[in-house]
């Protein structure tokens, strides 16, 4: 099991966390191979860590879909379907849509500026090909938006399913194109306008294209 050095990790969370999160952002971006075999030992000392909160994070992964622990045999990065895109992405498109429409009544001047600002980049990193970069910058997009609902058990919610989607992405099933950013500015317009019920239409249809692009894609195959 081939693991990284030298990475960095934040200082002011738990052991727990911080093994929590460096997990899942291997096995969200490949380092962590699809039915690879976990090794809690190895996995501590490599994150400096004690195997409790190593155990810990796994379990939590387990509830989270993204490793299959079997007592007493053994612990497994779950396997990436892409078709799991038609099951991961109309319940976020819901939830992004109603963080949308509350957000509507909310949004401020420097809430406009700082969506145009990240779908100004957004656009940019598509032009020049960097689709990692861009990934980052929609998702930032999307969070202002759910901050600005102002509800934390739809931002919790919605953390989950983003971080699926950062896995199907790594593993060619997400695909990002120019008709996000006309999307986004589409959804600008209307939350600046105040029209929550036209922005969460627009926020659903935003992340629904990706369905279609993905089943187009597989059709050509």
């Amino acid at each position: 099991m081939p693991i990284p050095t030298g990475f960095a990790t934040p200082h002011r969370l738990s052991a727990k966390q911080r093994a929590f999160q460096q997990l899942q952002e291997w096995i969200i971006d490949g380092t962590l191979q699809p039915g690879e075999k976990l090794n809690d030992a190895e996995l501590a000392n490599a994150l400096g860590v004690s195997r409790t909160p190593v155990r810990e994070a796994l379990q939590l992964l387990n509830v989270e879909g993204f490793v299959a622990m079997n007592p007493g045999v053994s612990t497994q990065v779950t396997e990436v379907d892409g078709e799991d895109i038609t099951k991961i992405l109309p319940p976020l498109a819901a939830l992004q849509s109603l963080a949308a429409e509350l957000a509507a009544s909310r949004i401020t001047p420097d809430g406009v500026e700082e969506l145009r600002r990240l779908n100004a980049e957004f656009g940019e990193a598509l032009s020049k090909g960097d689709t990692a970069y861009a990934l980052k910058l929609d998702e930032e997009f999307h969070g202002v938006i759910v901050e600005l609902a102002e509800n934390s058990y739809l931002a919790n919610t919605i953390s989950t399913y983003q971080s699926h989607v950062r896995r199907l992405f790594f593993h060619n099933s997400i695909i990002l194109t120019q008709d996000s950013v006309e999307d986004h500015e589409s959804l600008i317009r209307l939350l600046e306008a105040g029209k929550g019920e036209e922005a969460a239409a627009i926020a659903r249809l935003n992340w629904l294209r990706a369905i279609d692009i993905y089943t187009a894609k597989q059709h050509k195959a």
